[in-house]
C-alpha cells in the first residue's frame, strides 16, 4: 500500500511512500521502521503519527484499525531525542538524595552558623525524607513496569523541577535551618512516624498489586484489585499523600506546605484522569470506586 506523509504544518514529507504489505498486515511499527528508513533520525521512539485528530498510538494495531488505507494521508511529528522511562526516575529521585544530605550536614555554609543544631524532630523528618527517595529509587528498578518504553528527554528538566528543587531544596532549605521544627513531645514524634511509615508500607503495597498485573514486556490491561483498590482507583497516590501528611504534621514547614500542595494537586489530577479511563476501558468496572480519597473523589 502507498500513503502520503505530511508534517504538523502541512508540508509533503513524501508522497507515494511505499509500505510492505496491505492495510491489514502492517502495523504502525512496521510504519515506524519504514519511516525510519527514510529519515535515519527520525528512529521509531521519537516518532508521532496521526490519521485526522486520531493518534495511531499502539505499535502492534495495523493501520486498518485505526481505518487507515491506501492512499491515506498521515501526519508526521517528531519528538525530538528520547530517554527512558526509568532513566528519568532514577534522574528526578537521585537529587533529593544528594540535596537533603547537603543541607542536613553542611548546613553551616548555608545558613552562616556554626554548629547548626537539630532537634529530635529534624533528624526524624531527615530520616524520612530520605527513606521515601530511597525507597521510590528501589521501587523504579525492581517493581515498576512501564507501559511506554521512552519520553522526550527535555521532559527531564521539566520533571526534576518538581522534585530537586519543590520537595529538594525548597524544602531541605527551610525543615533543617536552625530552630525552624518545634520539637514536640515524644509521643507525637512517634505518631508522626506511624503515620508516615503505614502510608510508605500500604504505597508499596499497590505498586506491587499494579506489577503483578502486567507480565514483563506486556502492554495487556487488567481492572486492579486488593488492598486499597476496593475504595479507590489510585490507592498509591492516596498513601503517598498520607506519607507527605506525616510529614507536614511532623515539621508544620510551610515549605513542606506548598510542596504538598503541588503534589497532591497533580496526584489528583492524574487520578481523575486514570479513573476515567478505567471506566471507559472496562464494561464492568467497579462503581462504588472513587479516584482518588475513599468515599470523597
Amino acid at each position: 500500500m502507498k500513503i502520503s506523509i505530511v508534517s504538523k504544518s502541512g508540508k509533503v514529507l513524501a508522497d507515494n511512500f511505499e509500505l510492505d504489505g496491505n492495510a491489514d498486515a502492517v502495523t504502525i511499527l512496521d510504519l515506524k521502521k519504514a519511516y525510519h528508513k527514510l529519515n535515519k533520525k527520525a528512529t521509531p521512539e521519537r516518532q508521532r503519527w496521526t490519521f485526522g485528530k486520531k493518534a495511531l498510538d499502539e505499535d502492534d494495531k495495523s493501520l486498518a484499525s485505526y481505518k487507515v488505507f491506501d492512499k491515506a494521508q498521515l501526519t508526521f511529528k517528531d519528538l525530538g531525542p528520547q530517554i527512558g522511562w526509568k532513566t528519568v526516575f532514577l534522574i528526578e529521585y537521585a537529587g533529593p538524595l544528594f540535596i537533603y544530605p547537603f543541607f542536613y550536614g553542611f548546613g553551616h555554609l548555608v545558613y552562616g552558623t556554626e554548629p547548626v543544631v537539630k532537634n529530635q524532630a529534624q533528624e526524624i523528618a531527615y530520616a524520612m525524607l530520605m527513606f521515601h527517595f530511597f525507597k521510590r529509587e528501589l521501587e523504579t528498578l525492581f517493581v515498576h513496569r512501564f507501559s511506554h518504553g521512552t519520553m522526550p528527554f527535555f521532559n527531564v528538566f521539566k520533571n526534576s523541577f518538581h522534585y530537586w528543587i519543590l520537595s529538594g531544596v525548597l524544602v531541605a532549605w527551610h525543615v533543617f535551618r536552625p530552630n525552624a521544627v518545634p520539637e514536640g513531645s515524644e509521643m507525637f514524634r512517634a505518631a508522626c512516624v506511624g503515620i508516615f511509615m503505614f502510608g510508605q508500607v500500604s504505597n508499596f503495597m499497590t505498586h506491587w498489586t499494579l506489577r503483578s498485573l502486567r507480565k514483563p514486556g506486556s502492554k495487556e490491561r487488567k481492572i486492579p484489585y486488593g488492598y486499597g483498590f476496593d475504595l479507590v482507583s489510585c490507592p498509591n497516590y492516596f498513601f503517598e499523600t498520607v506519607s507527605w501528611f506525616a510529614v507536614l504534621l511532623l515539621t508544620q514547614s510551610w515549605a513542606v506546605l506548598v510542596f504538598f500542595v503541588f503534589a497532591v494537586g497533580q496526584m489528583y489530577i492524574w487520578a481523575v484522569k486514570k479513573h476515567k479511563n478505567y471506566i471507559k476501558e472496562f464494561k464492568y468496572y467497579p462503581k462504588g470506586r472513587t479516584a482518588m480519597f475513599p468515599f470523597i473523589a
